[in-house]
Order: structure tokens, then sequence, then C-alpha cells
């Protein structure tokens, strides 16, 4: 994966999942997560699909992976490709 955003409701959330999964902090929430713009709930998905895709044609990515907590226990992910 050339990008991966993990959309954290608390910094302590992010930081057991970047452990967990071995992520790149280089290449996770480059700009900023949902910490750093607010956690606007009920925005998250557009908001981490959007910056998925600007950021893939910025970088010249080819592919990048997206998740949100929804409550719960529950989750979701999307992947995304640059056919560009």
């Amino acid at each position: 994966m050339d990008l991966v955003e993990v959309n954290e409701a608390f910094a302590p959330q992010y930081l057991a999942v970047e452990k967990a999964l071995g992520l790149d902090p280089e290449k996770t929430n480059v700009n900023g997560g949902a910490i750093a713009i607010g956690h606007p709930l009920g925005a998250s998905g557009s908001r981490i699909t959007a910056h998925l895709v600007h950021e893939l044609r910025r970088r010249g990515g080819k592919y990048a992976v997206g998740s949100a907590c929804i409550g719960g226990g529950q989750g979701i992910a999307l992947i995304i490709e640059n056919t560009a």
C-alpha cells in the first residue's frame, strides 16, 4: 500500500493499530487524521476517500487503504486503486 488512512478517535487507539499492524508512519495519515481535523462524525467516509484519492494523485501512488470504526466493535475498510 502506498497510503494508509486510519480514522482514529483517540491517539492511543491509533498507536495500538500502528503497532499491531506494523504500519509505516511515513505512509499513514500523512496529512493528519481525524484528531488533527476534529473527528467529523458522519463525514469520516467522505473525508477518508477524498483525502486518499487526492493524495494518491499528488504522489503518483497506485494503492491506498482507508479504515474507520463504526462503533460497538465494528469497522469498515476500503481499498482504492489509482488507474491513471
